[in-house]
């Protein structure tokens, strides 16, 4: 069975479009967590989300290209712990805009593998707090100046490339935490995420 496979796969005729220009549509998964740049007592768990967007390959040449994105990322993170003997479960989702500017190099016509920097535009933020048989939700749309809306961050991965398909690993981290002028109240940190989407050429 498993030779079969690979017989198959081996068989299979991949187009090369490493000097085409791609448009094409891409969906999947976040697993995000952050990180406290103070060194703090905060520890926080991973969380899934949402991730699609559109993406755009470039070519520069038949090994280097130029893809940006414009991505709807899910981000955020989980923390539990007990509050006067009971315990509690703390989520933030937080919805970005992403916006990467990777640099491509296309080693063969299957691999692509990319790396850049990111901009994300913070859209809004959900905080879900329960405990035992409380439970609370609370919306928000940034508009105090004191929570960084706009942030620049990096990222880094590679694309497997099956004619019309391709399947997108990448990891990214943000270079700027969330204190936007050093006011706010809330916690401080910076996102960093693992994310696999899979995606259609047209």
């Amino acid at each position: 069975m498993v030779v079969v496979s690979a017989s198959v796969v081996a068989q299979t005729e991949v187009e090369d479009r490493r000097e085409d220009v791609n448009f094409g549509l891409k969906a999947g998964a976040n697993i995000s967590n952050v990180w406290d740049e103070n060194q703090g007592d905060f520890e926080a768990n991973s969380k899934a989300g949402f991730v699609g967007g559109a993406f755009i390959s470039i070519p520069l040449g038949e090994y280097v290209g130029v893809q940006p994105s414009v991505i709807y990322s899910q981000k955020g993170f989980q923390e539990q712990g007990q509050v006067l003997g009971n315990s509690y479960t703390f989520t933030r989702t937080t919805n970005y805009l992403d916006i990467p500017v990777l640099f491509e190099f296309k080693p063969t016509k299957m691999l692509t593998i990319v790396a850049g920097p990111q901009y994300s535009f913070l859209m809004s933020k959900e905080d879900q707090f329960t405990s035992g048989t409380l439970s609370a939700t609370d919306f928000e749309r940034y508009e105090n100046e004191n929570i960084r809306k706009n942030t620049l961050g990096a990222v880094v991965g590679f694309d497997v490339n099956v004619n019309d398909w391709v399947i997108s690993p990448r990891a990214g981290w943000d270079l700027q935490s969330n204190d936007g002028d050093g006011t706010s109240s809330d916690i401080r940190y910076k996102n960093q995420w693992l994310q696999l989407a899979v995606g259609y050429r047209f």
